[in-house]
């Protein structure tokens, strides 16, 4: 089976290391119980000492008799006889009496007999093999008479191949937990890493079937509430938001469509009308070049704002900035739809402070977002509504103005959409559905806020905030602008 990608990666890097940390704690286990092992063994070897020895050899004189009547003894009754062999060498090297009662040849080598006289606790460790084979660790301890003479020694012996099979079997064991700890983790990690990887493959063709337009593609049977599981959610809500987006931009592109061909119609019409009646009728030229004339004044508006959106959509919306008083902006804007309002017989009132509200802006911006603003506020509201413009100015720190009116209203689902570009709330009323995402866009610029607050069938009431001149916002505003010069 060929594994790639992050199955393949984990395979590499962490099984590997999980794998060398199993075979080093492995060797580390074996390596404590042989020390162990052959601890204990040498415990048993060195238990009796040179002391003890000389005591009870002592008792039966320095003659070669009694020396090997001892040591018969000491053999016949050595309690250990089961554990452990004893060899007893007289002072000429000879083994003369055995546990074993066999009989040891003349030139067997004994290792470390030579170090055992030599050392000043007079004995010596060795571990090696038998001319048998047989491999042992052996304590040969010598002992002296009183009169300081050297008496013999008294070998003692372990054998180590029980041990060593003994110890080949734990390893084995410990080799069999290993590789048995080392599968479980490879089966449960690959479990895990499929639970991981299968799930992003799906979320990887899901993601291609969206780039190519498959809005309706979704991930929805992830079982864990985890990071894949909020990752299948975002997925999931971004095909939502790109659905609602192309639906939007969809409805845009019919709307703009329709926007554009209604003054082109008229345009054109009239346009041939006149041609037909020439000079003949003055009246009628006249009201065909009125009707010209604003149509081609609402076709300008429309893309400008298509412009705009544009700019701002790309980063490059530009700002004629300059010190601007924004209640004379906001004054010529009132003043001109007041004559607009009446022909729809719809009430306009302003109240504005008959002192200056001076700012950091650019004035064709600023006039752009009330004449939107009042647009809408004249396109929703029917014949005899009302509309009132007021402004203030609050802590000599802001110019807060309210466009309130009792038309149709925005219902509460569209409101924190209202904003959005594209969007519409109602699509019975003429426009494009950007002017709005423009104007939030141009006062966010300047430091100020747009809100939108209505209830639907009641009304609606839109808040632009402005910061004034040597406000906190402004002297903010006026800083960045400085810093981006």
């Amino acid at each position: 089976m060929k594994y790639q990608g992050i199955t393949r990666r984990w395979l590499l890097n962490v099984a590997s290391i999980v794998l060398v940390i199993l075979i080093l704690v492995s060797a580390f286990l074996y390596l404590i119980i042989r020390n162990y092992y052959y601890g204990t063994a040498q415990m048993t070897v060195e238990a009796m000492t040179a002391e003890e020895i000389s005591t009870i050899f002592g008792m039966y004189g320095a003659s070669t008799t009694g020396f090997e009547d001892a040591a018969r003894e000491y053999c016949e009754n050595f309690a250990s006889a089961d554990t452990m062999a004893v060899w007893v060498i007289s002072k000429s090297g000879k083994v003369v009496v055995t546990s074993s009662g066999f009989a040891i040849a003349d030139n067997v080598e004994i290792p470390e007999y030579e170090e055992a006289k030599a050392s000043p606790d007079s004995s010596a460790l060795w571990t090696g093999r038998l001319p048998s084979g047989e491999k042992i660790m052996a304590n040969t301890c010598v002992y002296r008479y009183e009169n300081g003479s050297y008496g013999g020694a008294i070998r003692y012996m372990v054998s180590l191949d029980a041990m060593d099979r003994q110890l080949v079997n734990v390893m084995f064991m410990i080799m069999a937990v290993a590789l048995l700890m080392f599968a479980a983790l490879i089966l449960s990690g690959m479990a895990f890493i499929r639970s991981i990887v299968n799930p992003v493959k799906e979320i990887g063709e899901i993601a291609k079937k969206i780039a190519g337009g498959d809005f309706a593609a979704s991930i929805d049977h992830y079982p864990y509430n985890d990071e894949i599981g909020e990752l299948c959610a975002t997925i999931n809500d971004m095909a939502d938001k790109l659905s609602e987006m192309d639906r939007m931009k969809n409805d845009f592109i019919s709307t703009i469509s329709h926007e554009l061909r209604t003054p082109l119609t008229a345009i054109k019409g009239w346009g041939e009308t006149l041609l037909q009646i020439g000079d003949s009728d003055p009246t009628m030229t006249k009201r065909g070049m009125d009707i010209i004339i604003s149509e081609s004044t609402r076709l300008n508006g429309m893309v400008e704002d298509l412009l705009d959106f544009s700019r701002i959509s790309s980063g490059r919306m530009k700002y004629n900035t300059m010190k601007m008083d924004f209640l004379a902006e906001l004054d010529d804007v009132a003043y001109s739809f007041k004559d607009r309002a009446f022909r729809n017989g719809i009430e306009l009132t302003y109240n504005a402070p008959a002192i200056p509200a001076p700012g950091n802006g650019d004035p064709s911006r600023i006039k752009q977002v009330f004449i939107n603003v009042l647009d809408n506020a004249v396109k929703y509201t029917q014949e005899g509504g009302k509309i009132t413009v007021s402004a203030t100015i609050e802590d000599k720190k802001e110019l807060v103005i309210k466009f309130k009116d009792n038309g149709v209203g925005i219902a509460e689902e569209d409101i924190p959409h209202i904003k959005e570009k594209f969007y519409k709330a109602n699509n019975t009323v003429r426009g494009s559905g950007i002017g709005l995402a423009v104007c939030d866009e141009i006062v966010r610029y300047h430091g100020g806020t747009l809100d939108i607050d209505s209830v639907y069938g009641v009304g609606t009431t839109v808040t632009v905030t402005l910061p004034l001149e040597n406000s906190p916002k402004q002297e903010k505003q006026e800083k960045e602008e400085s810093d981006n010069e």
